[in-house]
């Protein structure tokens, strides 16, 4: 089950669950849309993975209790900015292989 964590991991925007603006890598590290696409270059700084939009959870319980009542979000915040002169140089080599390739 997804955690749903409540901000941008690098400028601590806020994510709530319906937001259309959260990006998660498979380990679900989390970080807005801005952020991914001109900071991170789609390049997660803790994996090298890519990033995709972030499901969100229904808000009803439209069949079986899998909806936010039952499984709520996170409220854990991991502001964990990044280093930037790190990651371009971490992101450098493989920012232009497709992340299904990488």
């Amino acid at each position: 089950m997804l955690e749903l964590r409540p901000s941008c991991e690098h400028c601590n925007k806020l994510l709530p669950p319906e937001s259309l603006e959260a990006r998660i890598c498979t380990y679900e590290c989390t970080f807005c849309a801005t952020c991914v696409d001109t900071i991170l270059i789609n390049v997660c700084p803790n994996c090298g993975g890519g990033f995709v939009h972030r499901p969100i959870r229904p808000s009803k319980n439209w069949k079986g209790d899998n909806y936010l009542g039952k499984y709520p979000a996170s409220t854990v915040v991991k502001h964990r900015p990044i280093d930037l002169e790190t990651h371009a140089r971490f992101a450098a080599d493989i920012k232009s292989i497709p992340p299904e390739k990488r």
